[in-house]
């Protein structure tokens, strides 16, 4: 790296100053923003400039409408990522609706995750009957010292 910041490429045969190591998954979920993906990343090497690259990927963001305007023109870059944008609002969207359509199926018509409303009461059950237990245990007890104190009156 220069001391103005860019970067130059290495002679042949130098050692890496950063070493970067990660999966195709993770790279995907990068690409995809997903910030918990960068705990998974191992960086090694010069320290201060994997801080620099480690900023520069997570807030450095292309203007792909710029690129595309030198190839086809300001209004018709202008809609295509206009329509880019839209078409992944409409994914979203349909991801969003899928998951809950699923999630209603799986819990009404073919109960493969419990409604919040039966793990609470089950909970609350469970709750009851661990108090029950207790009382139970505790009166065990004192009818037993009872029991022990009538055999064995001093």
């Amino acid at each position: 790296m220069l001391p103005s910041g860019e970067v130059v490429a290495a002679a042949e045969g130098a050692a890496a100053d950063v070493v970067v190591k990660l999966t195709p998954g993770v790279l995907v979920r990068l690409a995809a923003r997903d910030d918990v993906a960068w705990k998974e990343v191992a960086i090694t090497g010069d320290t201060e400039f994997a801080t620099a690259l480690d900023y520069l990927c997570k807030n450095l963001r292309w203007d792909i409408g710029e690129d595309l305007s030198r190839v086809f023109g300001d209004i018709a870059a202008h809609r295509m990522v206009r329509g880019a944008e839209a078409l992944d609002r409409w994914r979203a969207q349909a991801q969003e609706s899928i998951a809950r359509a699923l999630a209603e199926y799986w819990t009404e018509e073919d109960p493969l995750l419990a409604k919040a409303r039966a793990v609470e009461q089950f909970n609350r059950g469970v709750d009851a009957l661990r108090d029950d237990v207790a009382r139970l245990e505790k009166r065990i007890e004192q009818l037993a010292s009872r029991l022990a104190r009538d055999k064995n009156p001093t």
